[in-house]
């Protein structure tokens, strides 16, 4: 792993990594800018290419741009090894299976459940005329690696037993334990899967949207119904106030456009990005949270909050507005049809929803 981490070395200096994050202005030898890691008005965070590292006057956050990224986009060494990897064009690879540690083997798990669930929707033609109909295409489709989970029980636990320990796939929460008994089932039945990425692209969740209701899973108490869309559980991999849909592939669009695009959910994020507005990001299913505010605010301070026209869209657009103004962000809310939501929108008319995003 040393030689790769010197291969990345060699061709990834300091400015080349933090540029790519914040911008920089000349002082003298070096470079400087605002700190990404606290509040400051005046730039005290200097970069220095001949030392290949950074450091802050305010904070004193230092280090190279392994310890850069891994603070900036909140990841562990390994998740910073593979995004300066592809950012350099080196190939990782661990030599020796011991270094996999526990985290690398749930990652793992996770990866294999994205890849069963791809071959399942593969073979639906039902579901894939569906995603079409709702304005996806191929394309967009098989980049963003969504999948399908079977309604039966117990197909993905089967396929992933082979391989995997059942402590590890519980832990990643894919299954659950029947009630009174030592059995398992599948979390996920007859849903079309959203994969869920961490900031350097790995799973760490996903987010099922109801097919065809198979009258098996717990119905909402209000509706009676099965809930429309099924969540992972927090687990080790994932929380859920941390991680925003589409963040890794949205951040750098952020930084370059000045501002975000904020939408609730997969469909309405898969049909911007789909549509070129490459810095959206998604809530999938809960509130803006202080963290989600911190990850969108180190690139722009700018957002728009783009939800859906329903009453609870409106509702949502208030809370999440107050909470972004309270930690200094420029907000603003885009203005829909009522009763429509974005992927409506863009699938209708992408010319309404730039004219929304610009107004």
């Amino acid at each position: 792993m040393s030689s790769q981490v010197e291969q990345i070395k060699e061709k990834l200096g300091i400015v080349d990594v933090v540029s790519q994050y914040l911008k920089l202005e000349k002082a003298g030898s070096n470079f400087r800018a605002r700190c990404p890691f606290h509040n400051e008005k005046t730039p005290s965070f200097f970069v220095s290419p001949t030392r290949n590292s950074y450091y802050c006057f305010g904070c004193n956050a230092k280090g190279d741009i392994f310890s850069f990224v891994e603070a900036f986009e909140g990841l562990d060494f390994k998740g910073a090894l593979k995004v300066l990897g592809e950012k350099a064009g080196v190939q990782i690879v661990f030599e020796n299976k011991k270094e996999k540690d526990e985290k690398s083997q749930l990652y793992s798990v996770m990866e294999a459940a994205t890849m069963f669930f791809e071959e399942s929707l593969g073979k639906k033609k039902d579901i894939q005329e569906y995603l079409k109909e709702r304005g996806l295409n191929e394309k967009t489709i098989t980049d963003w690696r969504v999948g399908y989970a079977p309604e039966s029980w117990s197909d993905l636990y089967d396929h992933l037993k082979k391989t995997y320990s059942v402590q590890e796939i519980e832990k990643v929460g894919l299954i659950k334990k029947k009630e009174g008994g030592a059995e398992y089932y599948d979390r996920f039945r007859g849903r079309i899967m959203f994969p869920i990425f961490d900031n350097s692209g790995r799973v760490v969740a996903f987010s099922g949207r109801i097919f065809k209701d198979d009258e098996k899973s717990p119905n909402d108490k209000l509706t009676g119904q099965a809930p429309k869309y099924i969540n992972s559980p927090e687990t080790v991999l994932f929380s859920k106030s941390k991680i925003l849909y589409g963040y890794d592939r949205a951040k750098f669009s952020i930084r370059k456009l000045n501002f975000s695009i904020i939408v609730e959910g997969q469909m309405d994020l898969l049909a911007s990005h789909q549509s070129g507005f490459t810095n959206t990001v998604a809530l999938s299913g809960t509130a803006l949270t202080a963290e989600h505010i911190g990850l969108l605010k180190r690139l722009s301070e700018n957002v728009v909050l783009a939800f859906d026209s329903d009453r609870a869209g409106v509702a949502s657009s208030g809370k999440s507005a107050i909470s972004g103004l309270a930690h200094g962000m420029d907000v603003k809310v885009a203005h829909l049809k009522e009763g429509s939501d974005p992927a409506d929108v863009l699938k209708k008319d992408k010319e309404e929803w730039k004219k929304a995003i610009r107004d």
